[in-house]
């Protein structure tokens, strides 16, 4: 008689990132260096302090609020991370060459805002939740760069 278990297996997680996904004591400090690292990159833009690093962590960020949204955390509020978004699609366009990278109000308040949602998300999210919202953004940015690869190698022929 075969034994059945009632674990599924997770071949492709590590014993110990299982261990960690699962674990509750784990939970706050991953979350809270999350939102440091998100705080802290707003405060150096709102401070006019901003680089091409602090903008990838924050986009980072906003990416798993709108992929925790997706997968039904605070759902209802993803409007206001894509409001982001477009804050930050503003801020990039206005990278100034003297390094003084700086976000005004209209962009400072949407990014607040959406930090402010990734910081209840990732107080109701498990960590699993935090690990696959964290992989569909890192599948969605390697998607867009291969159909930006797929482009420039159309328009080079």
């Amino acid at each position: 008689m075969k034994n059945k278990t009632r674990h599924h297996k997770h071949p492709s997680m590590s014993p110990l990132l299982r261990a960690l996904t699962y674990s509750r004591t784990a939970h706050g400090p991953v979350t809270d260096a999350m939102l440091l690292q998100g705080y802290a990159a707003l405060d150096a833009f709102r401070r006019g302090h901003g680089s091409r690093e602090l903008f990838g962590t924050l986009a980072r960020y906003l990416l798993i609020a709108e992929e925790l949204a997706r997968l039904g955390h605070l759902a209802g509020l993803l409007a206001d991370v894509q409001r982001a978004h477009a804050a930050m699609v503003a801020l990039d366009t206005s990278e100034p060459a003297d390094g003084s990278w700086r976000a005004d109000d209209a962009q400072y308040a949407p990014l607040c805002t959406a930090l402010a949602i990734l910081d209840a998300q990732l107080s109701e999210a498990s960590l699993s939740d935090i690990a696959m919202a964290e992989t569909r953004m890192v599948e969605g940015l390697l998607k867009a760069d291969s159909a930006s690869a797929r482009i420039a190698e159309s328009v080079a022929r």
